[in-house]
């Protein structure tokens, strides 16, 4: 959120250093104008990597699970990589790829550290996979992998819309097939896996996020496009919209992911044996 509010109000260069801001490391500077987004954002990316660091070291020191300590590592990764795109938006003066790849990779941090907080939850631990094979082509889990995909091309085209290295359109035109894709998850997850808890509470959460997502969608491209378009400044229903739409995305994004793991979990693909003379059309929802 304090990402798209700095991209929102066009307040990316108002420090036109990194990684000290105006000289100093520490010292908090007059927060005027864009200065109190950049400056306010790069002390919680600050924060965030300090913690990361943290949860890396608890989690390499305590944790006996080897793929969850590498899984740690990646976040650390992540968010340092974050910071750097992040340092090379400022000093290459916000160029469209590298400010949507510092956006991109700030999603992708957010989803492993949901991924962390699940695998090292106590129901994760403790709980019993309730098990039930999908015999259905595409099976569950391809189609959660797809819809992870698309969200992915539609931040990255997003992102360059906002950081004005396209047109608004292929990221519009690209929501029809993100809606499509993500509604035929939630749909075949729904009706075919709904006794399953772990799998149908996160279907709803997406189904209900994709929904907030595409009419706070249609608010910014209105204020921003449509409305705003020869606005001298940025508006306050523009930056409202526009961030909550980014957030929005992210939640979305991480949920999506959440049910991949969980349908992964619970939901494994079954493989029968093939008879000559007895093959079926799979089934399809």
């Amino acid at each position: 959120m304090f990402g798209a509010s700095v991209t929102s109000n066009d307040a990316g260069l108002s420090v036109p250093d990194w990684p000290t801001s105006f000289g100093y490391l520490v010292k908090v500077p007059h927060l005027v104008g864009g200065v109190r987004f950049e400056w306010s954002h790069r002390m919680v990316a600050g924060s965030l990597v300090i913690l990361t660091l943290a949860i890396a070291a608890w989690t390499f020191f305590v944790e006996r699970r080897s793929w969850l300590r590498k899984l740690a590592l990646a976040a650390l990764g992540t968010v340092v990589a974050q910071a750097i795109l992040g340092g090379m938006t400022v000093l290459y003066l916000q160029p469209p790829a590298v400010s949507t790849a510092h956006a991109a990779v700030a999603q992708t941090f957010f989803c492993i550290a949901v991924c962390i907080a699940i695998f090292t939850g106590r129901k994760w631990v403790e709980e019993v996979p309730q098990v039930e094979h999908d015999t259905r082509r595409p099976s569950l889990f391809t189609l959660t992998l797809l819809s992870i995909f698309v969200l992915y091309v539609q931040l990255v085209l997003g992102g360059m819309f906002r950081h004005r290295g396209m047109s608004w359109w292929p990221h519009v035109v690209h929501a029809a097939l993100v809606a499509f894709v993500l509604t035929w998850t939630a749909i075949r997850a729904l009706s075919v896996f709904s006794k399953i808890e772990a799998v149908r509470k996160p279907a709803i959460m997406m189904l209900s996020l994709l929904i907030t997502q595409l009419c706070l969608g249609f608010a910014a491209f209105l204020t921003r496009v449509a409305w705003g378009k020869d606005s001298v400044q940025p508006e306050l229903p523009m930056v409202v919209s526009t961030v909550a739409h980014v957030a929005v995305g992210a939640l979305l994004l991480a949920t999506t992911v959440v049910l991949a793991i969980q349908v992964w979990r619970h939901v494994p693909v079954a493989f029968a044996e093939r008879v000559p003379g007895t093959e079926r059309t799979p089934q399809t929802v």
